[in-house]
């Protein structure tokens, strides 16, 4: 039971990394515009090589434009080593930080919650992203699904199939790991990054 568990998750996890692969692309060329816009099939083009995702991926305590910034995460360096102990700008609303207050605007990034929609409700959804951030949308879309659906055979999104009523903490983190993965340059799942450990995150 525990493996076909595991199995039901692992594949749920492949199919949303999948989907986000080529949204997360896509919003970012959106969003940030960059030239070249990021590849929505090549991932060795992403991560921190790339302007537009470093910017993202970058610690919220560090300024990306800063030309010492990016050498200093693109080499590594002592200072500038990007671990899970951070969290990356995309977080953030405007992806900006308040660095003397880092709970202001966190979790309230475009790109996240974009990728939070796009999972639990669908990539359509993911257009409108407007909202106080309490998660009332997802609840209300479930009930106007409720309310249309009766007597019809409508397809059923994720939040609705698991019951999500709220937005929960596991769901962030999980919508967060998925965004930091779609950003970096690894091409295949796995549990650290360099220096970055998402289970840690």
């Amino acid at each position: 039971l525990f493996v076909k568990l595991r199995q039901g998750a692992d594949g749920a996890r492949g199919d949303d990394t999948s989907k986000l692969k080529a949204l997360v692309a896509d919003w970012v060329n959106r969003e940030l515009k960059p030239n070249p816009p990021v590849d929505p099939d090549d991932k060795h083009t992403r991560g921190f090589i790339n302007d537009a995702c470093g910017k993202l991926l970058c610690p919220a305590e560090l300024d990306w434009n800063n030309p010492a910034t990016k050498a200093g995460i693109r080499d590594r360096s002592q200072g500038y080593i990007v671990t899970e102990l951070s969290f990356p700008t995309f977080l953030y609303e405007r992806y900006t930080a308040n660095l003397d207050d880092l709970e202001a605007g966190l979790f309230k990034g475009r790109i996240l919650l974009q990728a939070f929609k796009a999972v639990f409700t669908s990539p359509s959804s993911a257009k409108d992203v407007e909202g106080d951030g309490d998660g009332a949308d997802i609840i209300e879309n479930n009930r106007r699904a409720r309310r249309a659906g009766w007597g019809l055979k409508v397809k059923k999104h994720v939040a609705q199939i698991i019951k999500m009523e709220k937005v929960t903490p596991r769901s962030i983190a999980y919508i967060a790991c998925q965004v930091r993965f779609a950003l970096s340059s690894i091409t295949s799942w796995r549990t650290v990054d360099g220096d970055f450990d998402y289970i840690l995150f």
